[in-house]
């Protein structure tokens, strides 16, 4: 990482003392042992009995009630699970334009929930795209102590799933952060993402420049991912394309984290304290 960019991780760890990551009711009951458990060694506290199965563990058959009933019965325990928080960093082209407060807010935005995470009492993995996913050097360490976010990635978010998919745990809460400018329709990529999991979060974070197209005038483009250029006189007309297609990508996001059960939240880079309040009012933080 670059040195710039570990002040934003110092500020947001701050900032994150003030925050708990809020726990979805599966993961509470899990901290409070009120799911059941088949695993051997993990449970803590019995819970019932049922008849047994082919395939049960034998070490949790009640021999005293066999010998009592002549029937075989397996005992079942509450387990404690803790709660987990895979934080997942789109890192690609696009979050690190020249000029734009998108950099900065992403380190800032990675740092309050790792800390919100450590608050709640979850344990953390964070992942950043490249070719492949990979995971951040330290990312179990408070935010100022991990290594390095690569920023600038040629590699598009859903080509890093594609090549080397992060390793996600079963049952945990995930945060995707990411202006979400990915190229088709998302839900194929956001299935995948989102199964297995206790809770989805997508973070969508836009600078105000994302918002509203550049003014009239004579531009050259360039993409940030691909290197590809391109000259265009922007007029009223291209303007309004560019708000319709914004719209469209929007909409198009809304419907897949309905079709798969992941909660949107659209902040913006440049204004982090109205953001956290927006990730209040949706419960996806609450106050330490």
């Amino acid at each position: 990482m670059t040195t710039s960019y570990r002040p934003s991780l110092i500020a947001g760890e701050k900032l994150g003392l003030r925050y708990a990551l809020t726990l979805p009711q599966s993961t509470l009951a899990g901290q409070r042992g009120e799911q059941l458990g088949r695993r051997s060694g993990s449970s803590v506290d019995f819970q019932d009995y049922r008849d047994y199965q082919p395939g049960d563990d034998l070490r949790h058959i009640d021999w005293n009630a066999y010998a009592r009933t002549d029937q075989l019965t397996v005992k079942l325990f509450r387990e404690e699970v803790q709660p987990h928080l895979d934080l997942i960093l789109d890192t690609s082209g696009s979050m690190a334009l020249t000029g734009s407060p998108k950099a900065d807010a992403l380190h800032q935005l990675a740092a309050i929930f790792a800390t919100a995470a450590g608050n709640a009492r979850c344990s953390q993995t964070v992942w950043m795209t490249g070719e492949g996913f990979q995971r951040v050097a330290n990312d179990s360490q408070p935010p100022s102590a991990w290594g390095d976010i690569s920023l600038g990635n040629a590699t598009s978010f859903e080509q890093s799933h594609s090549l080397l998919p992060p390793r996600l745990r079963r049952q945990g809460i995930r945060v995707i952060i990411s202006d979400l400018f990915w190229p088709g329709n998302p839900l194929p990529t956001l299935r995948k993402l989102t199964e297995g999991a206790a809770s989805v979060y997508i973070v969508q974070l836009l600078a105000p420049g994302d918002l509203e197209p550049p003014q009239p005038g004579n531009v050259q483009l360039e993409d940030s991912e691909t290197g590809e250029t391109l000259s265009l006189y922007i007029d009223t007309t291209v303007q309004e394309q560019y708000r319709q297609t914004l719209r469209r990508l929007q909409q198009s996001w809304d419907d897949a984290a309905k079709q798969t059960g992941a909660k949107l939240v659209t902040i913006t880079a440049d204004n982090l304290e109205a953001s956290l309040r927006s990730l209040e009012e949706c419960n996806v933080i609450e106050p330490a």
